[in-house]
């Protein structure tokens, strides 16, 4: 049997050469087969490889769910550079912080998205921070690149003119197994976030893995709402498609009629995502008015999903396969998946067993822990934290509660760390404390989350004010959405005297979340 690709550049000349001509990319007008992404990805090497990218280097993202995307984070890799996606709403304070952080050598950023001019912002925000190349990706009409420092996308293919395909393709073949495929940030505890390293065969062999539980085929075509910069967009998302040869249909933001034109006229078989994605179209009133037919394969996870959600995703959007799953950055993304044949009690009420050669065991306090070669490699610059979450035996410790069934299957019961999870994404108090320890007028101030029919949490600040402020919600709402991103900003504010603390001076996080709202 031939060992597959370890390293995606070679995955992708594979996938040329296996599914050629058929569909890899359907974006609007922009229509790419498997040799066209290929040569693609080439041009984006070769102007990164002229600009100075060596392997080893960073490059980072910044950037919607485009076609753009897909091709540049492939030509990342391509040149030898770890690739770092960077969360779209993020405030640019904490898109400089990573940035600055990994060394970026290269940064591909949106031109005016949303009414948000990205670079304009980090240029205002990181005066001192120093990117040799600049790409600003046409998103929006009207959004030209206005920065005289920063290369417009359509110019990559001048820029690469200086470096030959058979140069980038030398380079290609030097990226090895072992190399930093890609740094995805996660919160800590601590309130500073952490960069994980994954290796390109831990990137592919996890992927491989979600795609053989998710029954993905290469006549799918995979409409990707799950944002580039996450695991699920990324991994389960391009290189699922990459080492499959699914069709991947990016879609910028989701809008649920745009997300149903799209899923009728392009035919869409395979739509991943967080629970609220799907409850949001079954609560579509105009859901009749489209053709859903073609949808065959959802995975979804990362909050609690009702039984009847499983149940209507089938009846009522005609899914044939319906699994859900768990991960974390710092397993490659991964970790454990149902199976397609599993009972909709099953898929509803675990996270199913492990995939892609995970251990999974359960220490004495019944925190999940996770073993194997798709571990990431340890945290950026971070030895110390790195010792603490993966230990002697290579186990990884999660932070979460689970129970294990006599099948095996995993069930996550609560979290050993304070994270809540907010429309998909993961969300830390502490980092939320911090920001709001730096407004005028706070003393204290604990964050949880609290239940919310739509986002499965949002968070609930408790503060305790300065001695004489007047601090209002509206003043510390506002403080949060200007150094936070808006799935971090808190929904609601409450004033306490005081708040209630253990013996050992810590707060009762868990009094307060059980408190009635």
């Amino acid at each position: 049997m031939t060992t597959p690709a370890q390293t995606t550049p070679m995955a992708l000349h594979h996938a040329a050469r296996t599914f050629g001509a058929a569909p890899a990319i359907a974006d609007g007008p922009v229509r790419l087969n498997w040799t066209q992404l290929l040569e693609a990805v080439q041009e984006v090497a070769r102007a990164l490889i002229a600009r100075g990218v060596c392997i080893g280097d960073r490059v980072a993202m910044w950037a919607p769910n485009t076609h753009h995307w897909v091709i540049a984070a492939l030509g990342a890799h391509y040149a030898g550079a770890a690739l770092v996606p960077l969360n779209t709403r993020y405030v640019a304070d904490e898109a400089a912080d990573l940035l600055g952080r990994v060394e970026v050598k290269a940064l591909f950023v949106a031109g005016n998205f949303l009414g948000r001019d990205r670079l304009a912002e980090l240029r205002a925000a990181a005066r001192a921070l120093a990117i040799d190349t600049v790409v600003v990706i046409p998103v929006e009409a009207g959004g030209e690149n206005t920065d005289i420092a920063a290369l417009d996308w359509s110019e990559l293919a001048t820029v690469a003119e200086r470096v030959t395909v058979a140069e980038a393709e030398e380079r290609a073949v030097a990226v090895g197994p072992d190399d930093i495929s890609d740094i995805l940030f996660t919160s800590g505890t601590t309130g500073r976030s952490k960069g994980t390293l994954v290796a390109h065969r831990q990137a592919l062999s996890v992927v491989r893995a979600w795609a053989e539980c998710a029954t993905l085929r290469g006549d799918d075509r995979y409409l990707v709402v799950s944002p580039f910069f996450h695991n699920f967009g990324y991994k389960a998302g391009i290189l699922a498609c990459l080492v499959t040869g699914a069709t991947t249909i990016p879609q910028a933001t989701f809008d649920v009629p745009e997300t149903m034109r799209l899923v009728a006229e392009e035919k869409i078989t395979v739509l991943p995502g967080p629970p609220t994605i799907y409850q949001t179209i079954l609560d579509f009133p105009d859901r009749a008015k489209y053709d859903v037919s073609t949808l065959r394969v959802a995975v979804t996870g990362a909050a609690t999903v009702p039984v009847v959600l499983v149940e209507r995703m089938g009846s009522e959007l005609g899914f044939d396969v319906v699994i859900t799953a768990y991960g974390l950055s710092e397993a490659a993304g991964f970790g454990t998946m149902c199976r397609a044949d599993d009972d909709a009690e099953t898929i509803a009420n675990t996270c199913g067993r492990p995939i892609a050669d995970f251990e999974l065991r359960l220490s004495e306090a019944g925190e999940v822990l996770l073993r194997g070669p798709n571990v990431m490699l340890g945290y950026l610059d971070d030895p110390e934290s790195t010792a603490e979450t993966i230990d002697a035996e290579g186990w990884l410790h999660t932070g979460d509660i689970g129970t294990l069934d006599d099948r095996g299957y995993l069930k996550i019961t609560d979290r050993l760390k304070d994270m809540y999870i907010s429309g998909g994404f993961n969300v830390y108090p502490a980092e939320i404390e911090q920001a709001l320890a730096r407004l005028d007028g706070v003393a204290e101030s604990a964050v949880v989350g609290v239940p919310d029919a739509r986002m499965g949490e949002v968070g609930k600040a408790y503060v305790v004010r300065k001695p004489g402020s007047r601090l209002t919600e509206e003043q510390v709402l506002a403080h949060a959405t200007t150094v936070l991103a808006n799935f971090k900003v808190p929904r609601f504010v409450e004033f306490r005297d005081q708040l209630p603390y253990s013996a050992a001076g810590k707060v009762l996080k868990r009094q307060l979340r059980e408190e009635k709202s």
